[in-house]
Protein backbone atom coordinates (compact mmCIF):
# COMPACT_ATOMS: atom_id res chain seq x y z
CA UNK A 1 0.00 0.00 0.00
CA UNK A 2 1.45 3.51 -1.09
CA UNK A 3 2.31 5.67 1.69
CA UNK A 4 0.06 8.57 0.90
CA UNK A 5 -0.49 11.77 3.30
CA UNK A 6 -3.99 10.25 4.36
CA UNK A 7 -2.62 6.95 5.25
CA UNK A 8 0.31 8.27 7.29
CA UNK A 9 -2.23 10.49 9.46
CA UNK A 10 -4.26 6.59 9.58
CA UNK A 11 -1.39 4.89 10.93
CA UNK A 12 -0.39 7.87 13.14
CA UNK A 13 -4.34 7.77 14.59
CA UNK A 14 -4.43 4.08 14.96
CA UNK A 15 -0.91 4.28 17.37
CA UNK A 16 -2.18 7.21 18.90
CA UNK A 17 -5.54 4.94 20.13
CA UNK A 18 -3.28 1.82 20.52
CA UNK A 19 -0.07 2.65 21.97
CA UNK A 20 -0.16 6.92 22.07
CA UNK A 21 1.59 8.41 19.12
CA UNK A 22 -1.30 11.14 18.46
CA UNK A 23 -1.15 14.56 16.64
CA UNK A 24 1.97 17.41 16.51
CA UNK A 25 -0.91 19.27 17.67
CA UNK A 26 -1.13 17.72 21.47
CA UNK A 27 2.44 17.47 21.53
CA UNK A 28 3.01 20.85 23.76
CA UNK A 29 -0.31 20.14 25.79
CA UNK A 30 -0.01 21.32 29.87
CA UNK A 31 0.71 18.24 32.09
CA UNK A 32 1.12 17.09 35.46
CA UNK A 33 3.32 18.95 38.03
CA UNK A 34 3.41 17.24 41.26
CA UNK A 35 5.79 15.60 44.42
CA UNK A 36 8.06 12.67 43.73
CA UNK A 37 6.66 9.38 44.55
CA UNK A 38 7.77 6.06 44.20
CA UNK A 39 6.11 6.03 41.21
CA UNK A 40 6.75 9.60 39.47
CA UNK A 41 10.16 10.88 39.34
CA UNK A 42 9.07 14.56 39.09
CA UNK A 43 8.43 13.83 35.33
CA UNK A 44 6.90 11.07 33.99
CA UNK A 45 5.07 8.38 36.31
CA UNK A 46 5.92 4.21 36.44
CA UNK A 47 5.18 1.08 37.49
CA UNK A 48 7.74 -0.42 39.48
CA UNK A 49 6.48 -3.29 38.89
CA UNK A 50 5.45 -3.21 35.08
CA UNK A 51 7.03 -2.02 31.79
CA UNK A 52 8.13 1.00 29.29
CA UNK A 53 5.85 1.49 26.74
CA UNK A 54 7.20 0.47 23.12
CA UNK A 55 9.63 2.66 21.09
CA UNK A 56 8.42 4.97 18.56
CA UNK A 57 10.80 2.72 15.98
CA UNK A 58 8.49 0.12 17.32
CA UNK A 59 5.15 1.02 16.84
CA UNK A 60 6.67 1.88 13.26
CA UNK A 61 7.65 -1.48 12.59
CA UNK A 62 4.09 -2.61 13.53
CA UNK A 63 2.23 -0.15 12.10
CA UNK A 64 3.98 -0.07 8.59
CA UNK A 65 5.74 -3.82 8.20
CA UNK A 66 2.78 -5.63 10.14
CA UNK A 67 -0.32 -4.44 8.33
CA UNK A 68 -0.35 -7.64 6.31
CA UNK A 69 -1.44 -9.68 9.40
CA UNK A 70 -4.09 -7.56 10.44
CA UNK A 71 -7.67 -8.93 9.96
CA UNK A 72 -10.38 -7.14 8.33
CA UNK A 73 -13.05 -6.28 10.37
CA UNK A 74 -16.68 -6.29 8.85
CA UNK A 75 -17.88 -2.70 8.28
CA UNK A 76 -20.78 -2.77 10.81
CA UNK A 77 -21.58 -5.36 13.28
CA UNK A 78 -24.62 -4.31 15.09
CA UNK A 79 -25.44 -5.98 18.67
CA UNK A 80 -29.23 -7.73 18.85
CA UNK A 81 -29.32 -6.35 22.29
CA UNK A 82 -30.27 -2.20 23.39
CA UNK A 83 -30.78 -1.20 26.81
CA UNK A 84 -33.10 1.10 28.37
CA UNK A 85 -31.58 1.74 31.93
CA UNK A 86 -34.15 2.71 35.24
CA UNK A 87 -33.67 6.31 35.90
CA UNK A 88 -31.86 4.72 39.29
CA UNK A 89 -31.46 1.18 40.97
CA UNK A 90 -32.19 1.08 44.84
CA UNK A 91 -31.36 -1.75 47.82
CA UNK A 92 -28.41 -4.07 47.23
CA UNK A 93 -28.66 -4.99 43.61
CA UNK A 94 -26.01 -3.64 41.19
CA UNK A 95 -27.19 -2.97 37.57
CA UNK A 96 -24.15 -3.44 35.09
CA UNK A 97 -25.01 -2.26 31.60
CA UNK A 98 -22.81 -2.68 28.70
CA UNK A 99 -22.32 -0.04 26.20
CA UNK A 100 -19.33 -1.37 24.64
CA UNK A 101 -15.52 -1.60 24.44
CA UNK A 102 -14.47 -0.61 27.72
CA UNK A 103 -17.65 2.05 28.37
CA UNK A 104 -19.70 0.57 31.10
CA UNK A 105 -23.15 2.05 32.64
CA UNK A 106 -22.98 0.77 36.69
CA UNK A 107 -26.29 1.24 38.95
CA UNK A 108 -26.02 0.92 42.59
CA UNK A 109 -27.14 2.64 45.82
CA UNK A 110 -29.37 4.84 43.54
CA UNK A 111 -26.04 6.08 41.92
CA UNK A 112 -25.67 6.48 38.26
CA UNK A 113 -21.72 5.55 37.03
CA UNK A 114 -20.13 5.46 33.65
CA UNK A 115 -16.59 4.03 33.12
CA UNK A 116 -14.70 5.17 30.36
CA UNK A 117 -17.39 6.60 28.16
CA UNK A 118 -16.97 6.86 24.56
CA UNK A 119 -19.84 7.52 22.47
CA UNK A 120 -18.02 9.21 19.86
CA UNK A 121 -17.75 7.33 16.22
CA UNK A 122 -14.18 7.96 16.67
CA UNK A 123 -11.25 6.83 19.28
CA UNK A 124 -8.87 9.35 17.54
CA UNK A 125 -7.19 12.77 17.53
CA UNK A 126 -8.29 13.59 13.85
CA UNK A 127 -12.13 13.43 12.92
CA UNK A 128 -11.38 11.59 9.60
CA UNK A 129 -8.78 8.69 10.58
CA UNK A 130 -8.05 6.12 12.87
CA UNK A 131 -10.35 3.60 15.07
CA UNK A 132 -13.95 3.59 14.09
CA UNK A 133 -17.13 2.03 15.72
CA UNK A 134 -18.30 -1.29 14.77
CA UNK A 135 -21.67 -1.45 16.01
CA UNK A 136 -23.78 1.23 18.51
CA UNK A 137 -22.74 2.52 22.08
CA UNK A 138 -25.47 -0.22 23.71
CA UNK A 139 -27.53 2.38 25.48
CA UNK A 140 -28.23 5.51 22.94
CA UNK A 141 -26.81 8.70 24.30
CA UNK A 142 -30.17 10.21 24.69
CA UNK A 143 -31.93 7.01 26.90
CA UNK A 144 -28.86 7.63 29.96
CA UNK A 145 -30.54 8.32 33.22
CA UNK A 146 -29.30 11.35 35.13
CA UNK A 147 -25.12 10.48 35.42
CA UNK A 148 -23.63 11.24 38.99
CA UNK A 149 -19.81 9.90 38.52
CA UNK A 150 -17.73 9.18 35.80
CA UNK A 151 -14.35 7.07 36.29
CA UNK A 152 -11.88 7.39 33.81
CA UNK A 153 -8.85 5.54 33.99
CA UNK A 154 -6.37 6.82 31.60
CA UNK A 155 -5.46 9.47 28.74
CA UNK A 156 -5.73 7.22 25.45
CA UNK A 157 -7.99 7.72 23.26
CA UNK A 158 -10.54 4.80 23.69
CA UNK A 159 -10.63 5.77 27.23
CA UNK A 160 -10.49 9.52 27.42
CA UNK A 161 -13.35 10.63 25.09
CA UNK A 162 -13.30 14.49 25.51
CA UNK A 163 -16.03 14.60 23.42
CA UNK A 164 -18.51 12.28 25.05
CA UNK A 165 -16.93 13.93 28.73
CA UNK A 166 -18.06 17.41 27.57
CA UNK A 167 -21.44 16.12 26.72
CA UNK A 168 -21.84 14.61 29.84
CA UNK A 169 -20.99 17.93 31.05
CA UNK A 170 -23.61 19.66 29.66
CA UNK A 171 -26.32 17.59 30.11
CA UNK A 172 -25.50 16.12 33.60
CA UNK A 173 -22.01 17.95 34.97
CA UNK A 174 -21.21 14.98 37.08
CA UNK A 175 -18.07 14.48 39.07
CA UNK A 176 -15.33 13.06 37.02
CA UNK A 177 -12.94 10.47 38.90
CA UNK A 178 -9.28 10.11 37.18
CA UNK A 179 -6.15 9.47 38.08
CA UNK A 180 -3.26 12.32 38.82
CA UNK A 181 -2.67 14.40 35.45
CA UNK A 182 -5.84 13.06 33.24
CA UNK A 183 -7.70 16.10 34.98
CA UNK A 184 -5.38 17.94 33.18
CA UNK A 185 -6.06 16.92 29.67
CA UNK A 186 -10.03 17.51 30.49
CA UNK A 187 -9.78 20.79 31.95
CA UNK A 188 -7.31 22.14 28.69
CA UNK A 189 -10.20 20.85 26.57
CA UNK A 190 -13.46 22.08 28.57
CA UNK A 191 -12.98 23.91 31.45
CA UNK A 192 -16.46 22.70 32.53
CA UNK A 193 -15.74 19.21 33.05
CA UNK A 194 -15.77 18.48 37.03
CA UNK A 195 -12.49 16.46 36.54
CA UNK A 196 -10.83 15.25 40.64
CA UNK A 197 -7.66 13.79 40.16
CA UNK A 198 -6.02 11.19 42.65
CA UNK A 199 -3.39 8.79 42.93
CA UNK A 200 -2.73 5.42 43.01
CA UNK A 201 -4.62 3.60 46.61
CA UNK A 202 -6.15 6.92 47.31
CA UNK A 203 -10.11 5.91 48.27
CA UNK A 204 -12.88 8.58 47.03
CA UNK A 205 -16.21 8.37 48.75
CA UNK A 206 -19.35 8.71 46.25
CA UNK A 207 -22.17 8.80 48.44
CA UNK A 208 -24.85 6.49 49.22
CA UNK A 209 -22.17 4.04 51.13
CA UNK A 210 -20.55 3.49 47.18
CA UNK A 211 -16.12 4.27 47.57
CA UNK A 212 -13.83 3.85 44.59
CA UNK A 213 -10.63 2.72 45.30
CA UNK A 214 -7.57 3.92 42.26
CA UNK A 215 -5.03 0.60 42.44
CA UNK A 216 -2.02 -0.05 40.01
CA UNK A 217 -2.00 -1.72 36.68
CA UNK A 218 0.14 -2.44 34.28
CA UNK A 219 -0.28 0.13 31.76
CA UNK A 220 1.05 3.80 31.04
CA UNK A 221 -0.68 6.41 29.14
CA UNK A 222 0.06 9.48 26.90
CA UNK A 223 -2.02 11.53 24.39
CA UNK A 224 1.53 13.69 22.84
CA UNK A 225 4.57 12.74 21.15
CA UNK A 226 6.20 14.10 23.67
CA UNK A 227 3.78 13.25 27.36
CA UNK A 228 4.35 9.78 27.29
CA UNK A 229 3.74 8.75 31.14
CA UNK A 230 3.16 12.26 32.24
CA UNK A 231 -0.21 11.17 33.48
CA UNK A 232 -1.16 8.59 35.57
CA UNK A 233 -3.15 4.99 34.98
CA UNK A 234 -4.98 3.16 37.24
CA UNK A 235 -7.39 0.19 37.84
CA UNK A 236 -10.46 1.27 40.37
CA UNK A 237 -12.23 -0.88 43.24
CA UNK A 238 -15.92 -0.48 43.39
CA UNK A 239 -17.46 -0.52 46.57
CA UNK A 240 -20.94 -1.12 46.60
CA UNK A 241 -24.42 -2.94 48.47
CA UNK A 242 -23.50 -6.11 46.06
CA UNK A 243 -19.91 -6.56 47.00
CA UNK A 244 -16.83 -4.80 45.60
CA UNK A 245 -16.47 -5.03 41.91
CA UNK A 246 -12.86 -5.02 40.60
CA UNK A 247 -12.66 -2.69 37.51
CA UNK A 248 -9.61 -3.44 34.95
CA UNK A 249 -10.10 -0.85 32.35
CA UNK A 250 -6.38 -1.54 30.33
CA UNK A 251 -3.69 -4.16 31.57
CA UNK A 252 -1.27 -6.62 30.31
CA UNK A 253 -0.78 -9.44 32.65
CA UNK A 254 2.42 -9.93 33.07
CA UNK A 255 3.56 -12.25 36.29
CA UNK A 256 0.21 -11.81 37.40
CA UNK A 257 1.22 -9.77 41.15
CA UNK A 258 -0.78 -6.69 40.33
CA UNK A 259 -4.16 -8.64 39.98
CA UNK A 260 -3.05 -11.06 43.70
CA UNK A 261 -2.39 -7.95 45.25
CA UNK A 262 -5.78 -6.17 45.04
CA UNK A 263 -6.92 -9.72 46.26
CA UNK A 264 -4.64 -9.46 49.04
CA UNK A 265 -5.67 -5.65 49.96
CA UNK A 266 -9.48 -5.06 49.04
CA UNK A 267 -10.40 -9.26 48.76
CA UNK A 268 -12.70 -10.61 48.22
CA UNK A 269 -14.16 -9.59 44.81
CA UNK A 270 -17.74 -9.70 44.14
CA UNK A 271 -17.11 -9.00 40.17
CA UNK A 272 -14.01 -8.55 38.08
CA UNK A 273 -14.39 -6.63 34.86
CA UNK A 274 -11.35 -7.53 32.69
CA UNK A 275 -10.17 -6.84 29.02
CA UNK A 276 -9.56 -9.73 26.86
CA UNK A 277 -9.26 -8.04 23.43
CA UNK A 278 -6.40 -5.68 21.38
CA UNK A 279 -3.47 -7.89 21.92
CA UNK A 280 -2.01 -8.65 18.60
CA UNK A 281 0.83 -8.98 17.71
CA UNK A 282 2.08 -10.45 21.28
CA UNK A 283 4.97 -8.78 20.55
CA UNK A 284 3.83 -6.19 20.88
CA UNK A 285 0.74 -6.16 23.04
CA UNK A 286 1.97 -8.24 25.82
CA UNK A 287 3.10 -5.79 27.72
CA UNK A 288 0.15 -3.26 28.07
CA UNK A 289 -2.91 -5.73 26.89
CA UNK A 290 -4.10 -9.16 27.84
CA UNK A 291 -5.05 -11.78 25.69
CA UNK A 292 -8.06 -14.28 26.99
CA UNK A 293 -5.69 -16.56 28.20
CA UNK A 294 -3.88 -14.12 30.12
CA UNK A 295 -7.40 -12.59 31.35
CA UNK A 296 -8.41 -16.40 32.73
CA UNK A 297 -5.39 -16.30 34.79
CA UNK A 298 -5.93 -12.82 36.06
CA UNK A 299 -9.35 -14.14 37.09
CA UNK A 300 -7.75 -16.81 38.99
CA UNK A 301 -5.35 -14.31 40.41
CA UNK A 302 -7.35 -11.78 41.76
CA UNK A 303 -10.05 -14.54 42.77
CA UNK A 304 -13.39 -12.58 41.72
CA UNK A 305 -16.52 -14.76 42.01
CA UNK A 306 -17.44 -13.41 38.43
CA UNK A 307 -16.28 -12.14 35.48
CA UNK A 308 -17.19 -9.96 32.50
CA UNK A 309 -15.31 -9.51 29.53
CA UNK A 310 -15.14 -6.32 27.95
CA UNK A 311 -12.34 -4.09 25.15
CA UNK A 312 -13.27 -6.34 22.36
CA UNK A 313 -15.96 -6.04 19.24
CA UNK A 314 -15.97 -2.46 18.91
CA UNK A 315 -12.94 -0.59 18.11
CA UNK A 316 -10.05 -2.16 15.82
CA UNK A 317 -7.10 -1.55 17.78
CA UNK A 318 -4.50 -4.35 16.56
CA UNK A 319 -4.60 -7.38 14.55
CA UNK A 320 -7.18 -9.93 15.41
CA UNK A 321 -10.45 -10.61 14.00
CA UNK A 322 -13.45 -9.45 15.43
CA UNK A 323 -14.60 -12.40 16.94
CA UNK A 324 -11.11 -13.88 17.74
CA UNK A 325 -11.21 -12.67 21.50
CA UNK A 326 -14.37 -14.11 22.83
CA UNK A 327 -13.75 -17.20 20.94
CA UNK A 328 -10.35 -17.48 22.49
CA UNK A 329 -12.07 -16.96 25.87
CA UNK A 330 -13.98 -19.73 25.84
CA UNK A 331 -11.27 -22.12 24.95
CA UNK A 332 -8.94 -20.46 27.47
CA UNK A 333 -11.93 -21.36 30.04
CA UNK A 334 -11.99 -24.70 28.65
CA UNK A 335 -8.39 -25.80 29.13
CA UNK A 336 -7.97 -23.94 33.16
CA UNK A 337 -11.32 -26.07 33.59
CA UNK A 338 -13.28 -22.70 34.61
CA UNK A 339 -17.19 -23.07 34.05
CA UNK A 340 -17.88 -20.27 31.31
CA UNK A 341 -20.88 -18.58 32.59
CA UNK A 342 -18.24 -17.64 35.83
CA UNK A 343 -16.19 -15.19 32.78
CA UNK A 344 -19.41 -14.03 30.52
CA UNK A 345 -18.37 -12.06 27.46
CA UNK A 346 -21.71 -9.65 26.83
CA UNK A 347 -22.34 -7.93 23.39
CA UNK A 348 -23.19 -4.07 23.47
CA UNK A 349 -27.05 -3.08 25.33
CA UNK A 350 -26.70 -6.91 27.14
CA UNK A 351 -27.02 -6.41 30.95
CA UNK A 352 -25.86 -8.05 33.88
CA UNK A 353 -27.18 -8.08 37.60
CA UNK A 354 -25.37 -8.74 40.74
Amino acid sequence: MPITRRRIFSLLAGAATAVGVPSIWMTFMKTYDGPVSDHFDGLHFFDPDGSPPKSLAEVLRWQLAGRGQRAVWPDWVPSPYADTPPPRVEGAKVRLSFVGHASWLIQAAGLNILVDPVWSMRVSPFSFAGPKRHNDPGVAFEKLPRIDIVLVSHGHYDHLDVATLSRLTKNFGPRVITPLGNDVTMREADATIKAEAFDWHQRVELGNDLAVTLVPTRHWSARGLFDRNKALWASFVLETPAGKLYIVCDSGYGDGRHFRRVAETHGPLRLAILPIGAYEPRWFMRDQHMNPEDAVKALADCGAAQALAHHHGTFQLTDEAIDAPVIALGEALDAAKVPREKFAALKPGQVFEV
